[in-house]
């Protein structure tokens, strides 16, 4: 017996769209079009008195919701967020953040799959090498802790050059997973949105999702995968 999920990664870029609109309810309407069991978020916001996007999209999908805030603000707060149709067992955050820099962070989810672990980290790497090389590392630190349990890692990794250390460490790590354009949304030629997932072979049908909503909504496409693994797999 084997366990299958859609699983999906997507930038929303603040709900601010290519036409400079924001418009958080066309990014609630592409995540509906993904029909995906899981959804990693990125560039989420909260206006206090105003829209919370996290809470927009959980009411919209319902779908269980969780925050990982990266930056309070006086209006407001930004970060990432994960939707899951999946009970979460427990939930952990990742700090990954780099003096001098923007905060980064990643979600640390075990999901209940019909019984079995899954287990879920939704991250948003930083925009300079350094960063991520800093980064990557810690995450790799937090992932080999747990080896028996299927793991899947997502999100922006804000990296396309396969040959430097952030990513070969990755595919060291997880094995080679197929790269997909995902930015710009009108013209996608960098592969920004990542999935991984050991076992490597749990891991299918890596695609980006090029609806004429999606094009427009954000600057990044939504990038979709399935997963299959064995139910008895812990």
């Amino acid at each position: 017996m084997s366990v299958h999920a859609i699983i999906a990664s997507y930038n929303t870029h603040g709900g601010v769209g290519v036409d400079r609109r924001f418009a958080p309810q066309r990014i609630a309407d592409v995540v509906g079009e993904l029909h995906a069991d899981i959804v990693a978020l990125q560039e989420l916001r909260a206006h206090k008195g105003g829209v919370d996007m996290l809470e927009l999209l959980r009411q919209h999908s319902g779908l269980h919701a969780v925050s990982g805030t990266t930056m309070t603000f006086a209006d407001g707060a930004f970060g990432n967020g994960l939707l899951t149709r999946f009970a979460p067992l427990t939930v952990e955050h990742i700090t990954l953040d780099v003096g001098g820099r923007e905060p980064r962070g990643a979600i640390d989810v075990t999901l209940d799959v019909n019984g079995r672990p899954l287990r879920v980290v939704a991250t948003h790497l930083g925009l300079s090498v350094r960063e991520r090389h800093v980064q990557v590392g810690r995450l790799l630190t937090v992932l080999r802790r747990r080896p028996e349990v299927t793991t899947v890692l997502l999100g922006d990794i804000n990296e396309w050059f396969v040959h430097r250390a952030p990513l070969r460490w990755l595919h060291a790590h997880f094995g080679e997973s197929p790269a997909r354009a995902t930015f710009p949304s009108l013209l996608p030629l960098l592969a920004l949105d990542r999935i991984w997932c050991a076992p490597g072979a749990a891991l299918r049908n890596v695609r980006a999702h090029r609806s004429r909503s999606a094009r427009v909504a954000s600057d990044h496409l939504p990038l979709l995968a399935e997963l299959e693994f064995a139910a008895d797999r812990y």
